[in-house]
């Protein structure tokens, strides 16, 4: 991997799609890997209008798993509320997360089809925090 600076990436797997969210916080790395995300759900990220909140809570038994949480929860909401999300809140402590996801209903015609994701995996899943930054990753199933 290249010198780590905040934000979001994809990266390629055999058949999948990795996400990874970088930032000086692990509730920063985990928000930019909800950005990352949501790059592969719409063609645009960035026609996302944030109209509405949306709290979301999980926990888990470490931070890896509750990144896999996190993501699988915004997957599931998004489809169930037919929205999509361009801003993240998250709050961590300990093992539990409480978060708002901001965004509005999708569009076909605003926001493209972009890919469909059905779940994160623990495939090359992890929290961690290196050079100085927090990085949370993981593989999307497509």
């Amino acid at each position: 991997m290249e010198k780590l600076s905040p934000g979001w990436q994809t990266f390629d797997h055999v058949a999948d799609i990795g996400i990874r969210g970088i930032g000086y916080t692990v509730e920063e790395a985990f928000e930019n890997g909800a950005h990352a995300l949501f790059s592969l759900l719409v063609d645009n990220p960035a026609s996302i209008e944030c109209r509405n909140e949306i709290d979301i809570e999980c926990s888990s038994f470490d931070l890896t798993a509750l990144f896999v949480a996190w993501i699988n929860k915004l997957i599931s909401i998004s489809d169930m509320k037919h929205m999509v999300f361009g801003r993240f809140r998250v709050v961590i402590n300990a093992n539990s997360l409480s978060g708002k996801a901001i965004g509005e209903k999708w569009s076909v015609e605003k926001h493209g089809r972009g890919i469909e994701v059905k779940g994160a995996t623990f495939t090359e899943a992890l929290v961690e925090k290196r050079e100085g930054l927090w990085i949370a990753q993981c593989v999307v199933d497509v």
